[in-house]
């Protein structure tokens, strides 16, 4: 029997998701958050939000009630389109509006230098 391997998704800021981005390519398992700007219901298409930037996310695999102006956090594959538009095909979705998103941001910095330093250290 078959076993298929689901990725965690790797934490991204939406400003991060860029072309040039390591993490912008088919297939990558993506974690990202934002504020819900739009949601169409016949598509089952959401916008998000964040700092300027923004991403499509795909919510059919979701049974989740969607607000506008909303916080949320999605985890799923991100999908390039030929117009090198991004969509992430969303198969967790939450509401977190609680989260400071600043804050977030900034832990999100300290974990990647506290990676970096573990990284330095093992081939030091």
């Amino acid at each position: 029997m078959a076993t298929s391997v689901i990725s965690a998704g790797a934490l991204v800021t939406l400003q991060e998701l860029n072309p040039s981005s390591p993490n912008f390519k088919q297939g990558a398992s993506l974690r990202v958050t934002g504020k819900l700007q739009e949601y169409t219901l016949e598509t089952a298409v959401a916008v998000i939000v964040d700092g300027g930037a923004s991403l499509k996310v795909d919510t059919q695999l979701l049974k989740i009630n969607l607000r506008a102006g909303s916080i949320y956090q999605f985890i799923g594959e991100l999908h390039i389109e030929p117009s090198n538009e991004a969509i992430l095909k969303a198969r967790v979705g939450r509401n977190v509006d609680g989260l400071d998103i600043n804050l977030y941001h900034q832990s999100l910095l300290l974990l990647r230098k506290f990676q970096a330093e573990q990284i330095n250290s093992r081939t030091a």
